[in-house]
């Protein structure tokens, strides 16, 4: 399927299938394209899904923060008239759900997370990649995955170019103080929103205790393990995201 990205205003975004609006919220690395196994498989299957491009580097510094970025996805379902979705984030994704989901729990039917921050911060900002040889970049990118071989060249490039563009290295930082500041564990317990967590056993990024706090913390929540996998499950096994997914929704009946 080829996913032609819409460009209407402030927004850009790829849309496919109608139904049931999912809202997929990408990482501080993650292209829109991480999440096409979710895209393609679930666009047929009475779900509407749609993934918008947070404005991680073109807010101005001063607003480049977890609240703004949840602000801004209150704009995109205003300007989509959406008026309730399932939020599924991914990184720093989860913790925009999150967040969001704390201030209007009337426009959320359900919260998927994986390899979510909003618990456990010190990743963020202790693993961003530091200026430095193709090849360190290389293996930090790879240390993200089970698999190192899913970190493709494209993948790489992408994070080079980021750790060397220093607009972009100064608003990943000002992100990663941001996500630590707006922790979300006082707030969990009172998100009654129906949560599915799916977490690979083997993520380093935000290791498997943080999936466990996550399940303790929301009072509606059920976790789901995927083995051999790292901090991007719906990237690194897609059928069994999907499938994991599929049957939660089914059970939850949304």
């Amino acid at each position: 399927m080829s996913n032609t990205l819409i460009k209407e205003g402030k927004f850009s975004y790829i849309e496919a299938g109608e139904g049931e609006p999912i809202i997929v919220l990408h990482g501080l690395m993650g292209a829109l394209s991480n999440f096409d196994g979710v895209l393609n498989y679930f666009s047929t299957k009475g779900y509407k899904v749609i993934i918008p491009e947070l404005p991680i580097y073109s807010l101005p510094l001063l607003k480049t923060n977890v609240k703004n970025i949840s602000k801004f996805l209150k704009e995109f379902m205003a300007f989509k008239k959406i008026d309730n979705a399932i939020l599924l984030g991914n990184s720093l994704g989860g913790h925009i759900a999150l967040y969001f989901t704390k201030f209007n729990l009337k426009n959320v039917k359900g919260i998927v997370l994986t390899g979510s921050s909003g618990l456990y911060e010190k990743s963020m900002g202790d693993t961003y990649p530091k200026r430095g040889n193709y090849e360190y970049i290389k293996a930090k990118t790879e240390e993200v995955f089970y698999d190192p071989k899913i970190a493709t060249k494209e993948i790489i490039d992408e994070v080079y170019a980021s750790v060397n563009d220093r607009s972009r290295v100064i608003k990943t930082l000002a992100i990663a103080k941001s996500a630590i500041r707006h922790n979300m564990a006082k707030d969990l317990p009172a998100m009654h929103t129906p949560a599915c967590i799916i977490w690979g056993k083997n993520d380093t990024v935000t290791p498997p205790e943080v999936a466990v706090d996550f399940e303790k913390l929301l009072p509606d929540a059920k976790l789901y393990w995927i083995d051999k996998c790292g901090h991007t499950p719906m990237m690194e096994h897609p059928e069994e995201f999907n499938q994991i997914l599929e049957n939660w929704l089914t059970e939850r009946n949304l």
